[in-house]
């Protein structure tokens, strides 16, 4: 796994509807390696591998959960409202930037424990008692400097943690990591292939419905996370993935039933290449496969490659080093071998 490539992804910033920075990087990596790449109106990173055979959709969004500003405070302190699905508990005390005019860092602060009631220290925290600080003591400066709704994104370094890599925004950094490295691998394919880096997945899937009603693809494969709540409290039936067993193949989740036999032959693409893989059901949740299917009313068989992630939409979110490279892997087969699915 090129750990530097993966935290570079990881760390990038790229807020739902300001994915440039992030959308640059992975532009920059994959040019050399397919055989057209562009970018849409709406902002979605389109990269072309031609070959004959269905035309084929693979879609890893590049957003992250972020945060968004509302407005500074007469003492300087910045509200916000959020880009994405938070538990408030997971921001309170981390570190941000603020992308404004000139580029801040900030803190998220709270009433301190020592000043709280005995009702306030029960109660989990609430977005709306949350605040960032810049440290910058001139409160009309940070009006000037950060206007409302100026994006703001969580700050945390990729590190490795024993068998796995741990950091923000693995949602979904790790899948563009896994599709960037796939597409770099890859020989051939058997198919028409658009690997589409989408924007806005985490505010209802909106990239890849753009990309979709263009490609119209007759196969769509999202590659995404998925929950490995395989931790202690947890039941059995609740755990959805285990981490290190493999590369998850998507099922189900609320918002698609994938098509049963495109399942079966990514299972067996991985069975016939020594790929561990295990099946994802996740009873909640959606990601950009849906688009790729009904969302457009484009109807193509779908599935998803997805990675086991524990502490989903945190600041610590966390893979095995073995479940990526088993992505990496299965994705390239993909690439390479999946002109030769039966529609039947």
């Amino acid at each position: 796994m090129n750990h530097e490539l993966l935290a570079s992804i990881t760390e990038a910033p790229g807020a739902p509807g300001h994915e440039k920075p992030v959308r640059d990087l992975v532009m920059n990596v994959l040019e050399p390696h397919v055989d057209e790449i562009y970018t849409d109106r709406m902002g979605n990173l389109i990269a072309r591998k031609k070959g004959t055979g269905p035309r084929v959709m693979m879609a890893a969004h590049l957003d992250e959960i972020s945060l968004i500003t509302t407005k500074v405070d007469k003492e300087g302190f910045i509200r916000f409202s959020t880009l994405g699905g938070f538990d408030a508990e997971t921001l309170v005390t981390q570190r941000v930037v603020i992308h404004g005019k000139e580029t801040l860092r900030g803190v998220i602060g709270s009433k301190p424990i020592h000043i709280q009631s005995d009702s306030e220290k029960k109660e989990k925290s609430k977005l709306e008692n949350l605040y960032i600080d810049t440290g910058i003591l001139d409160h009309e400066k940070v009006k000037e400097l950060v206007p409302d709704g100026t994006p703001v994104t969580r700050e945390k370094n990729l590190v490795q943690m024993g068998d796995c890599v741990t950091s923000k925004s693995l949602d979904n950094r790790v899948s563009v990591y896994i599709l960037a490295e796939a597409l770099m691998q890859a020989g051939s394919t058997n198919c028409d292939l658009y690997a589409v880096f989408t924007v806005q997945e985490e505010v209802g899937v909106r990239g890849a419905r753009v990309a979709s009603n263009a490609i119209q693809p007759e196969i769509g494969i999202a590659l995404d996370i998925t929950l490995a709540n395989d931790l202690p409290g947890v039941s059995d039936h609740q755990k959805c993935t285990t981490l290190g067993e493999g590369i998850g193949i998507k099922v189900m989740d609320k918002s698609i039933i994938c098509t049963p036999s495109l399942v079966q032959h990514l299972e067996k693409l991985a069975e016939d290449n020594s790929i561990p893989v295990q099946r994802e059901v996740l009873t909640a949740g959606g990601t950009d496969t849906s688009a790729m299917q009904y969302l457009m009313g484009i109807g193509s068989h779908v599935t998803s490659i997805s990675c086991p992630t524990r502490y989903v939409h945190s600041m610590v979110e966390t893979c095995a080093v073995k479940d990526i490279e088993a992505g990496i892997r299965l994705t390239r087969t993909c690439i390479e071998q999946i002109g030769n699915y039966s529609f039947e």
